[in-house]
């Protein structure tokens, strides 16, 4: 079984696909945090961001079931992710590896940008789950104040405005929802609530 969930920065989603994976006893990739990867390893060898090939012999080497989100949560890390993210042979590398790793066991919950329209088109169910961009920053807000770094909720709202702009109008796999994906509204929602209606969605698309 592969659950695919999409949508944009801070929507709520990594946190609701690592809560499906462990209900239903999968695996879970964020698949962000491969291309964060890829930036972060490509920064501490001082390495061009833009250079493909290079990029991509990264990839090759990554440890998907070793990723490690507190290490790799850094702004600087994620504009350098963004960056490598329109990079058209990386991210056709990247996707091979990420479907590789849903076809292990017995399944994965995937969460992205791409992953039912591109990734994973024939996922068991597909969810778009999004918020409104002032919900999603205020989100991102408390949870970087909660952990003691500094924050401010203008920059996190126009950086998050950024990235959607850049995500949903770049040439290769923009985000977008998959046709056949539902529609999960999380801006009124706790994780409680977005978890309760996922599964029931998930469940409905299983007796398909």
């Amino acid at each position: 079984m592969i659950i695919a969930l999409d949508g944009p920065a801070a929507s709520g989603k990594g946190t609701l696909a690592r809560r499906l994976a462990a209900h239903y006893g999968l695996n879970h990739l964020d698949t962000g945090l491969t291309y964060r990867a890829v930036a972060a390893a490509l920064l501490a060898q001082g390495l061009p961001l833009g250079d493909e090939e290079i990029a991509i012999s990264v990839a090759k080497h990554l440890d998907f079931t070793s990723l490690d989100r507190s290490l790799l949560s850094s702004h600087e890390v994620g504009e350098a992710a963004s960056r490598i993210a329109v990079l058209s042979k990386l991210r056709e590398e990247l996707v091979s590896l990420q479907r590789e790793f849903g076809k292990k066991g017995n399944g994965a919950v995937l969460d992205g940008r791409d992953i039912g329209t591109v990734v994973c088109p024939d996922a068991t169910a597909k969810l778009y789950v999004t918020a409104s961009p002032e919900a999603r920053a205020k989100r991102r807000t408390d949870e970087l104040l909660g952990k003691g770094i500094e924050a401010d909720y203008n920059d996190i709202l126009s950086d998050l405005h950024r990235r959607d702009l850049r995500d949903s109008t770049r040439e290769d796999s923009p985000l977008k929802p998959a046709e056949d994906a539902h529609l999960l509204d999380t801006t009124e929602m706790d994780i409680d609530s977005a978890f309760k209606a996922a599964v029931e969605i998930i469940e409905r698309a299983r007796k398909l």
